[in-house]
């Protein structure tokens, strides 16, 4: 299920200046829940554009700004721990727990809070209290909540740990360790690189190929145009290459469809899997990119914790 706008989310922000989280209905009904994917407004990074809410330690920002970043978004999020009787939250905020991300399929379960970020790309939990968190600007984050047994997972889904099965992993890992049901699970798959600009090399598709029998329909292609070609197509008949061979397609990659695919394939039900449409290229806007933004870019998050 693709999520539509409903005017929480516009398609431009150009001139947006608020703190914005987006939360995903399917998951909003359940009050023990605390979830959402941010978005770079409403912040106080200047490295990028000026209010910006950068919530990775990037080498361009400032460790303060994060910081205050982070606290604002954890506010504004609710992850505060309330006072047994207090009417208003204005305690200390909720551990944020992040990952040395690698595009792995590691998944960490965590009980406590670690010593510091272990390397991986995934992270289980049942235990309330703790907000568990992966960091994304292109990259697909991914929400698993089971909602029985109050159990969850977040994961960062690039193509190399999509190749690797890392939400399928993760499904897997939550029975392992809270005995989750496939059925019983909600699936969140929040704002990333869509296919109308996740363009990759061969060696990608091969790779997709040798791992899943539905790769063809993960990919399309685009003929490349040569304007110059188009104009002066005798410049280019020759004997020798590149003759007047054609340019090779263009490849893009649909990593949404790669992670539902792998989501259904888990026994995850379709109508348990909610995708927010929103491209991160498209959208420089409102989200940070790696692509649009040719590497100088900050992190958003996708997190969730369970209350207690």
């Amino acid at each position: 299920m693709r999520l539509r706008y409903d005017g929480q989310v516009p398609t431009r922000v150009s001139n947006e200046t608020k703190l914005r989280i987006l939360h995903v209905p399917q998951l909003s009904r359940y009050p023990w829940l605390l979830h959402g994917f941010s978005t770079r407004a409403g912040g106080f990074s200047g490295a990028y554009k000026r209010g910006d809410l950068n919530l990775g330690f990037t080498t361009d920002d400032s460790p303060a700004a994060v910081e205050r970043n982070r606290a604002a978004f954890l506010k504004k999020l609710g992850a505060v721990v309330q006072a047994r009787g207090a009417r208003h939250s204005a305690g200390p905020l909720w551990p944020l727990l992040t990952l040395k991300q690698i595009h792995s399929d590691i998944i960490h379960r965590v009980d406590s809070v670690p010593a510091g970020p272990p390397a991986g790309d995934g992270m289980i939990t049942a235990t309330p209290g703790l907000l568990l968190a992966v960091q994304a600007a292109d990259c697909l984050p991914v929400i698993l909540v089971d909602t029985r047994r109050r159990a969850l997972g977040v994961f960062h889904a690039g193509w190399r740990g999509t190749v690797q099965r890392i939400v399928e992993k993760g499904v897997g890992e939550m029975f392992r360790g809270f005995g989750s049901r496939p059925r019983d699970l909600r699936a969140a798959i929040g704002p990333g690189i869509q296919v109308c600009c996740y363009q990759v090399g061969e060696e990608v598709r091969t790779k997709f190929e040798s791992q899943f029998s539905y790769a063809a329909q993960l990919f399309r292609e685009v003929k490349e145009s040569d304007p110059v070609r188009e104009k002066y197509p005798l410049l280019f008949l020759s004997a020798r290459a590149p003759g007047h061979g054609e340019l090779p397609p263009q490849i893009f990659l649909d990593l949404v469809e790669a992670n539902r695919q792998q989501l259904l394939a888990a026994g995850v039900p379709e109508k348990n899997i909610e995708v927010w449409p929103l491209c991160t290229s498209c959208h420089p806007e409102l989200l940070f990119s790696h692509r649009a933004e040719k590497g100088k870019t900050g992190r958003m998050m996708a997190v969730a914790g369970i209350r207690g």
